[in-house]
């Protein structure tokens, strides 16, 4: 691979993993915002509000680092990524423009008046400007999706006489087959990564003591909405989603399982290691018979390995591939069992008075990162050699006049600035949970149907 072409390709997938650590949270939290915040309507206690009030400074922050570490990725397209710019720019410009017409600019509005507006606008116009950021933020992660949903399964385009990709169907193209459980699947994973956030951070103030009713309004909500979730991350949207992968690209799948040769009654991997050298799974610890059955719903139906597809078609890092893969199929698996079990004890009534557990959900926060960044990375490698599958390989859309020493050292740029930015970021989400809610300053914002604060439970 080109030197040129390796520093590109590190850059867009260093910052685009970064930049997606926080759009996850904003999209998981607004919806746990919405909740909150229609809690606060119908109760009308200043404990709901202060509880929405909380959240909403934490979906800001993350908001606002998400919008600043996305704005490189925008740029690239046009820097590193000229030739697939030129070549399919007609589609994916399309998509792009409503995320930042409609999705962003919905988001940023009526996110400003939940933090600027509490004291001017009624609970009313609040729940309103939570639905509409609640939208706002899930309509950007569709356009998103659509667009990589075509790079995964292109649909709904011609090839003009100049050679460039141009949309015949825009109804087409923001109903690609291949988007809608790509879709669910992202939007649980994000909720899982929101839900896990607010019930740690719910299980952090129940061990130190401080916040307690705050502490277990958190707990019970982030376990509730965690463990389904966590459910529906896996069955039927992470199934499905597989099965949709071994349709449109099976040789992506193939790689994802670690499935080199064709098998009828193929199992389905739990531990291994892929050996590129023998083309075989050492050390293989499988499940019989189960991925045929997960595919194709037979014991014994054929699923196809890397066998039977061109060598130049294979995706160019199946190791990395299979261990993301597989990294994201067992912590979503791990999930389940966690919130389950923290389910199981919230019902029994016994979860808050158990510090193992609470230290179990507290330090299971930063898992769904690593899972939905593995997930991301199964998406993307599997994707390759192509940028835009079937259509245009990676190594024919990177920019021609960008050499290596300059994507190296703006790699780097992005790097340290990053950095830089991450330690921030952390030390205001840690000052803001430090501090916690503030129901004091809710004082002068009572309504007359708020009860007294001792009826709060």
């Amino acid at each position: 691979m080109p030197t040129a072409l390796l520093y590109d390709r590190l850059q867009f997938a260093f910052t685009a993993t970064f930049h997606y650590l926080f759009p996850q949270l904003t999209m998981g939290l607004a919806l746990l915002l919405l909740y909150f915040r229609t809690k606060a309507l119908r109760s009308g206690r200043a404990h709901d509000r202060e509880v929405a009030r909380f959240w909403t400074k934490l979906f800001a922050l993350s908001f606002a680092f998400g919008v600043v570490t996305g704005i490189p990725l925008e740029f690239q397209f046009g820097t590193n990524w000229a030739r697939f710019s030129t070549f399919a720019g007609g589609v994916i410009g399309q998509t792009l423009a409503m995320e930042g017409l409609f999705a962003f600019f919905l988001e940023s509005s009526f996110l400003g008046i939940l933090l600027f507006g509490e004291r001017r606008f009624s609970e009313r116009l609040l729940w309103f400007a939570s639905l509409a950021l609640f939208l706002g933020s899930w309509l950007s992660a569709y356009f998103i999706l659509a667009t990589n949903a075509w790079m995964q399964h292109p649909v709904a385009y011609t090839v003009g006489v100049d050679g460039k990709l141009h949309t015949d169907s825009l109804v087409g193209l923001l109903t690609n087959p291949y988007l809608f459980w790509q879709f669910a699947h992202n939007m649980t994973a994000a909720v899982v990564t929101g839900s896990f956030t607010v019930a740690a951070v719910g299980a952090y103030y129940l061990l130190a003591g401080t916040q307690i009713e705050y502490g277990k309004t958190f707990l019970r909500t982030g376990v509730i909405v965690g463990a389904l979730a966590a459910v529906l991350m896996l069955f039927p949207t992470g199934h499905e989603n597989a099965r949709q992968v071994f349709e449109y690209q099976p040789v992506k799948g193939a790689a994802m399982e670690g499935l080199f040769k064709t098998e009828r009654g193929a199992g389905m991997l739990l531990v291994g290691q892929p050996n590129m050298e023998t083309m075989t799974i050492d050390n293989p610890i499988q499940v019989p018979e189960a991925l045929s059955f997960l595919l194709y719903d037979e014991l014994y139906a054929t699923v196809r390995g890397l066998e039977e597809f061109p060598r130049d078609e294979w995706p160019d890092n199946i190791p990395l591939l299979y261990y993301s893969y597989h990294i994201m199929a067992t912590l979503g698996t791990l999930f389940v069992g966690v919130m389950g079990l923290a389910l199981l004890l919230l019902w029994r009534g016994l979860l808050f008075g158990q510090p193992w557990m609470l230290w179990c959900v507290m330090l299971a926060a930063p898992f769904p990162w690593i899972a939905n960044t593995a997930g991301w990375m199964t998406a993307e490698l599997g994707r390759q050699p192509w940028l835009v599958h079937g259509l245009l390989r990676t190594a024919d859309g990177a920019s021609p006049l960008v050499h290596s020493g300059n994507a190296l050292f703006t790699l780097l740029g992005f790097i340290g600035i990053y950095v830089a930015m991450g330690l921030l970021f952390l030390f205001l989400v840690g000052e803001t949970i430090w501090h916690g809610p503030s129901p004091e300053s809710d004082a002068g914002s009572r309504s007359r149907r708020d009860p007294a604060p001792d009826a709060v439970t």
